[in-house]
């Protein structure tokens, strides 16, 4: 129960709110606002060491594919860690997306 004339978190009271929202991680200083905090090296890196088990993808944030991709390779009892070199290639080469869109820093 809120008393009157308090507010609640996240109400809007003359045009800004009260209380700071956390939709989304805060971006540390030093970085644009439209590129991730994660490393495109590091992630690709881990991709191709430890792809076969989705690590790359974890890194990055990606948890659906990291999941999908150790399923995977543990399925085809190791040979669908192909796709996680592949995959570890493609992100050194065209870089990648974390799990929030944002475009991996070089």
């Amino acid at each position: 129960m809120v008393p009157s004339g308090a507010h609640r978190c996240g109400q809007r009271v003359s045009g800004s709110l009260l209380c700071r929202l956390m939709t989304t991680p805060p971006i540390p200083p030093g970085y644009p606002q439209g590129v991730s905090d994660k490393s495109k090296v590091v992630a690709g890196v881990l991709q191709i060491v430890l792809g076969g088990f989705g690590v790359g993808r974890f890194y990055m944030g990606d948890t659906k594919t990291g999941v999908i991709q150790l399923i995977v390779t543990l399925v085809t009892c190791g040979i669908g860690s192909i796709w996680g070199l592949v995959d570890g290639i493609l992100i050194l080469v065209n870089g990648g997306v974390d799990g929030q869109g944002r475009p991996l820093r070089d």
